[in-house]
């Protein structure tokens, strides 16, 4: 038995907007968005009624095949959007729809992501654009059972942080059929979980150089900030480029605006570590630090 909060058991016995909306007045349009499949063991249709003039969501209705979740998620979501624009509408997550509700079992998380989903759906619709918001979820399909493309999972996983297949699963039922896929899953688990780390050593560099520089002024740092700054962006920027063909850079020296560095590994006997030199470490560092910097090895 799943645990759920109070809103949920509210909203599902409780249902608010249930139905299906009538024909609009003159100046209203009614549109709506389907999801999920019987076959597969949910499916929404979400039936929006729209000012055309302020383009603001005056009505909402849900018809949904599914458990107290589904359900759940699909009511709490019409009491979010109405009164909402389009463009207000379109900006709400799954996460949106299941803080809305206190909280889903992480089981039971592939209902919001119906809701949302739903939502963009009938969005796309009243605009007249393919139903399918998300271009880039067109592609391979990993989850043969519920036809989840590798861009759909890739998303998901972006969007909730997500680091299991089994999180995966409960997010877009992808390997919760034959179990097939899980393999595959795991791979682009791994594939994304790297760039974002790569994304949060950006930043963190981005950070502290931008830290840095208003603290003392671009042409004024400190020779002591300019070494840490420079060990910090070769340690976490430039390290990670080169070590991908076997190579490695440690900072020697810094006489004023030289910087002196030590390539290793197959740096050593590349043809093109001048190239390394001016391209993955000089033009980062002038881009970073000082665009008056010069690199050179010893």
């Amino acid at each position: 038995m799943w645990e759920y909060t109070d809103q949920v058991m509210d909203f599902f016995y409780n249902p608010r907007n249930q139905g299906r909306i009538t024909e609009s007045d003159s100046g209203e349009k009614v549109v709506t968005g389907e999801v999920g499949s019987i076959a597969c063991g949910d499916a929404l249709s979400l039936h929006l009624k729209v000012d055309e003039t302020t383009e603001r969501i005056i009505d909402a209705r849900f018809q949904t095949f599914g458990c107290a979740s589904a359900i759940a998620s699909s009511s709490v979501l019409t009491e979010i959007i109405k009164g909402k624009t389009l463009d207000e509408a379109v900006q709400i997550t799954n996460k949106d729809i299941a803080d809305s509700l206190g909280g889903l079992p992480e089981e039971k998380m592939h209902c919001s992501v119906m809701g949302q989903e739903a939502l963009e759906a009938a969005i796309a619709n009243y605009r007249g654009i393919p139903v399918v918001v998300h271009e880039d979820d067109d592609g391979s399909i990993v989850c043969t059972c519920f036809a989840t493309s590798e861009p759909k999972i890739k998303r998901v996983i972006r969007e909730n942080n997500l680091t299991t297949a089994e999180q995966v699963t409960y997010y877009v039922k992808a390997g919760g059929g034959c179990g097939a896929c899980l393999a595959n899953i795991d791979e682009i688990l791994a594939e994304v979980n790297a760039e974002q780390k790569v994304v949060q050593r950006q930043v963190a560099v981005q950070t502290a150089s931008t830290a840095l520089k208003s603290q003392a002024g671009v042409s004024n740092l400190t020779n002591l900030q300019k070494i840490s700054l420079i060990q910090q962006i070769l340690h976490d920027e430039v390290r990670p480029v080169v070590a991908e063909d076997g190579g490695d850079v440690e900072l020697y020296d810094v006489e004023g605006d030289l910087v002196k560095v030590q390539l290793k590994g197959s740096c050593t006997s590349c043809p093109s570590s001048s190239a390394t030199l001016k391209i993955a470490i000089e033009a980062t560092l002038r881009d970073r630090v000082l665009p008056s910097l010069v690199v050179e090895a010893v």
